[in-house]
């Protein structure tokens, strides 16, 4: 029985990041696996030697699971890149290794998860599960007539249109919104789009867990039952996730000619699907070598 797990979710395992950023990370050619550069769909076997940027990746420890429910200030950035000044892992300091799940501008505040679950995160983050996330929006001027129909319906961004949404006015230039997507920057796109200047925007809701009364900048573990109810609505999750619109590429074949009574019928075979291959003469001579000597079991 093959016992081997992609190598992306082993990355992910170990705390060091979550598997979209690894997937990154392998693209970028920055990960070895038996001192070779780590190609997209390499798998992981008990043994094998990983190293990030030259540092070995050791086997995850069966450690307790870590929620966490963040009250982000605007400011913070959502990565876990530790160059990146104001990074949302330096600003929670948490002592296991964590971290976020799914994204939150630089420029909003409030409710975030974050987490060394690498399995939940890909559950969370699929948008063909509709998972829903609650927003609290002011807008630089006080909205028009229809705005509401508008938004709700789906707007014109990123080379697509948005999926429905709720929205429910709360004043004349405030409203709370409830999408399911997560397109980059949506709230301030659509709004962008229908001529609003977003002015605030926070968070408040993700699936069943509400901000509450957390205070800004705080955060505080999930609570048993929260991570029962949050596992209960991702047991169902779909195994495949759903590219956005800007970066799905779809690969068409050609039609199969009909057979007619003098011509044989003529296979066609489908065209062969675009694989980005990391060229390693393309790596710098020594990179990796350098890092060795500087790197750190982790």
């Amino acid at each position: 029985m093959d016992s081997s797990i992609s190598l992306n979710k082993f990355i992910s395992d170990t705390g060091y990041c979550s598997r979209r950023e690894a997937d990154n990370l392998i693209k970028e050619g920055r990960v070895l696996i038996n001192d070779q550069i780590a190609q997209m769909g390499n798998r992981y076997d008990a043994g094998d030697i990983v190293e990030v940027d030259g540092s070995i990746i050791k086997p995850p420890k069966k450690d307790k699971l870590i929620y966490i429910a963040l009250y982000k200030p605007a400011g913070i950035t959502t990565t876990s890149e530790a160059h990146i000044p104001g990074n949302i892992i330096d600003f929670v300091n948490h002592p296991k290794r964590i971290f976020p799940i799914g994204r939150l501008d630089k420029d909003s505040e409030g409710l975030i998860f974050l987490t060394n679950d690498g399995d939940i995160v890909n559950k969370i983050l699929r948008a063909g599960n509709k998972h829903e996330k609650e927003y609290e929006v002011r807008v630089g001027r006080p909205v028009a007539e229809g705005f509401a129909a508008k938004m709700s319906s789906g707007v014109q961004i990123l080379d697509t249109v948005t999926a429905p949404c709720k929205i429910n006015m709360t004043g004349r230039s405030t409203f709370k919104i409830t999408i399911t997507q997560g397109l980059n920057r949506q709230i301030r796109r659509m709004c962008e789009a229908l001529g609003y200047n977003v002015l605030t925007l926070k968070r408040t809701r993700i699936m069943n867990i509400s901000i509450g009364n957390l205070a800004l900048g705080k955060w505080r573990n999930l609570s048993d039952a929260e991570i029962a109810i949050l596992k209960a609505s991702v047991v169902d999750s779909n195994k495949t996730s759903v590219a956005s619109p800007k970066a799905k590429r779809v690969y068409k074949t050609e039609a199969k000619p009909k057979p007619d009574a003098e011509k044989p019928a003529v296979k066609v075979k489908a065209k062969a699907k675009i694989e980005t291959v990391i060229d390693p003469k393309k790596i710098k001579p020594g990179s990796y070598k350098d890092f060795r000597k500087k790197g750190k079991l982790r």
